[in-house]
């Protein structure tokens, strides 16, 4: 604003009387529209928590990951079930061409009732693996949650940011506009250069292309949005408001102790192997028989009614137990190796993001407090120079356009602080937002 006022205070010195000055000045920002500009920042019409709330509940990909962990929640009870009984019933011991003689003392008419009984373990190793696989696939559904809250939130960031960015915009070309009427008041009074009005619009139409180059990335932004939050993609967003980038972030250590305790990831590594040694037992199992027991109920209609009880063993010489043993252990093996690359890979990953959110936010602090206070001082300090014809317009143009630079990286620098904590948060199980 103190600039604004020097700005309007040297065109009217300059000569505010003049036809094109005139014409320029109807095109200053008033105050009603510095207002409603105001008024539309603090209309957040999306509120963080309400975004979040509709893609959990809304999102279909985060409804396909507990819809697994809900079949496979619904697989342990049937890994762990007894084979099913077998029924027969047969016409026994007939003479062909009189199937309904019953004379003989041979003829009966059987029911018979199988059931297979594995060796003991078999079927409990198979459920303790189930187990653990619906287990890792609740896991993978909560960790499917952290990861969407992550890309929401970043969206979210990226688009307040967008909001912020071509608010500054805005004020950067009414600025400019500021700086063509100077520019064509002095020039219409003899005082100044007609190429420092066509530099003047210059200025004003490429700052317009860049608002526009960001509007339609605003556009493709919220349609991001939606789809994450499961809505329409054209669906209106209004002006959202992202916080600062603030406050210290844990250590690396801290923060590998909390993802090795809440990371669902890592959890669901970790019952995956569980499962793969249970997976093994079962198979070492194969080496020995299985169990059949039968009882036979005989009906003879001319004679005492009779019944069978028997009992089979499987000979387990075809089934290939040896490979199946190797295909398990190998299985074992392939999982334990996962977890621990996830762990290491766990490790990484809170490194980088860790010291991304950290040069986010000095570099965010080292703007405010010490770059953008001397850039716009310079700015000032070069519009003076400007009017006594001590430096050209190019220079002050160049001292403004720096400014906005900086000020638009400021705001992304803020959005990219946030969007690493919300990986972070992912990679903690949640446990990160208490400590900042």
């Amino acid at each position: 604003m103190i600039l604004r006022t020097i700005l309007v205070a040297l065109a009217l010195h300059a000569g505010s009387q003049s036809a094109s000055f005139a014409s320029d000045t109807a095109s200053l920002p008033s105050s009603r529209g510095a207002a409603t500009r105001a008024a539309t920042l603090a209309g957040d019409s999306l509120k963080l928590e309400d975004a979040l709330a509709m893609a959990r509940s809304a999102n279909p990909m985060l409804q396909v990951a507990r819809l697994r962990a809900d079949a496979a929640a619904a697989r342990v009870s049937r890994a762990g079930a007894l084979p099913d009984l077998q029924l027969s019933l047969g016409l026994m011991n007939r003479r062909v061409g009189d199937l309904g003689g019953t004379e003989d003392p041979m003829t009966k008419n059987s029911l018979q009732l199988m059931q297979a009984l594995p060796w003991p373990g078999k079927l409990g190793f198979a459920e303790d693996r189930a187990e653990h696989l619906a287990q890792a696939e609740h896991w993978n559904a909560v960790e499917a949650e952290y990861r969407l809250t992550a890309r929401v939130k970043s969206a979210y960031y990226r688009l307040a940011y967008m909001d912020r960015a071509l608010d500054t915009m805005a004020q950067t070309r009414e600025l400019l506009r500021d700086f063509l009427q100077v520019s064509s008041a002095i020039y219409s009074v003899g005082s100044g250069q007609q190429q420092d009005v066509l530099q003047a619009q210059v200025a004003v139409a490429q700052m317009t292309e860049d608002i526009t180059v960001m509007q339609q990335s605003r556009i493709a932004m919220s349609a991001r949005l939606n789809a994450l939050l499961g809505r329409e993609p054209t669906a209106a967003i209004g002006v959202l408001e992202a916080p600062a980038a603030a406050g210290e972030l844990p250590s690396v250590e801290g923060m590998m102790e909390l993802a090795v305790e809440h990371r669902p990831m890592l959890r669901a590594a970790r019952e995956r192997v569980l499962a793969a040694e249970s997976g093994y037992r079962s198979a070492r199992r194969t080496n020995y028989p299985d169990f059949t027991v039968m009882l036979e109920y005989g009906q003879r209609p001319e004679f005492n009614d009779l019944a069978s009880l028997m009992v089979g063993v499987s000979i387990p010489v075809w089934s290939g137990s040896r490979a199946l043993d190797d295909e398990m252990q190998a299985m074992q093996l392939v999982e334990r190796a996962n977890e621990l690359d996830l762990y290491n890979e766990t490790y990484a990953a809170l490194a980088e993001l860790r010291a991304e959110a950290e040069r986010a936010r000095n570099l965010a602090d080292l703007y405010s407090t010490s770059i953008l206070p001397q850039a716009r001082a310079a700015v000032e300090s070069a519009l003076s120079a400007y009017r006594v014809g001590r430096v050209d317009y190019m220079t002050l143009l160049a001292n403004e356009m720096t400014v906005n630079r900086y000020q638009i990286e400021s705001l992304r620098l803020a959005a990219e602080f946030q969007s690493a904590v919300a990986q972070l948060e992912v990679i903690v199980g949640g446990q990160l937002e208490g400590l900042l």
